[in-house]
């Protein structure tokens, strides 16, 4: 049986000039995140990355942390939907405001899922269909990779992290809006895969943001 574990980038630059970038604060969740990953003795056999730079800087600071020597492979198929598209088309051109992320978070839910209602026809240069393909094909790809034991590490987003736990349990449009707005900055998410197909073992986790880690715990 192997394992993929998805890894949601650390906070990025919400509301500066540049998004993806990490924060000071995402830097640090990245650490910890590979911290909790040697910690549970995770013997990476394959690491993946989207190519924004968010996702990238997050894989280089874990699995440094980690221990890990295996290499970082980036692939755009791992990269998050392009919210400014899809706000563009969908949300009336909303722009992330640091100064009321709230009311960003509203507007941009209500133009993901008018995205996903639009489905093929969408004017979106990537429609919600196509999005899922892409995370579905990369995803299956890793997975039916490994053999017996083995472990991948995934450093994406949160909106291909709850497409594909959606999928997983039945209905990828609904994980995608309702797991998408919970998922935390550099939790873990692990998949199983073997004889009886592929489940989905855990969403979300961020144990290593408890107690004296508190304050690195954001959603945003």
């Amino acid at each position: 049986m192997g394992a993929v574990y998805l890894v949601r980038h650390g906070q990025a630059s919400f509301g500066a000039a540049n998004y993806d970038v990490l924060s000071d604060l995402g830097r640090a969740q990245a650490r910890a995140v590979g911290v909790e990953l040697a910690r549970r003795g995770v013997s990476v056999s394959a690491a993946r990355c989207g190519t924004l730079a968010r996702q990238r800087a997050t894989a280089e600071l874990a699995l440094a942390e980690s221990g890990s020597g295996t290499p970082v492979e980036p692939d755009a198929r791992w990269n998050e939907y392009d919210h400014v598209d899809i706000a563009a088309h969908h949300g009336g051109g909303a722009a992330q405001d640091s100064a009321d992320p709230r009311a960003y978070q509203d507007a941009l839910e209500k133009a993901l899922t008018a995205w996903i209602e639009a489905g093929a026809d969408g004017p979106c240069a990537e429609t919600w269909p196509m999005f899922l393909a892409r995370v579905r094909a990369v995803f299956d790809e890793v997975s039916s990779s490994l053999g017996k034991g083995e472990r991948a590490v995934v450093f994406t987003s949160g909106g291909v992290i709850s497409a594909l736990c959606g999928d997983l349990l039945g209905d990828a449009a609904r994980g995608m809006l309702s797991l998408n707005r919970v998922t935390v900055n550099a939790g873990l998410t692990k998949v199983v895969t073997g004889r009886s197909g592929t489940t989905l073992v855990s969403f979300n986790e961020h144990g290593h943001f408890d107690g004296e880690a508190t304050g690195l715990l954001t959603y945003r």
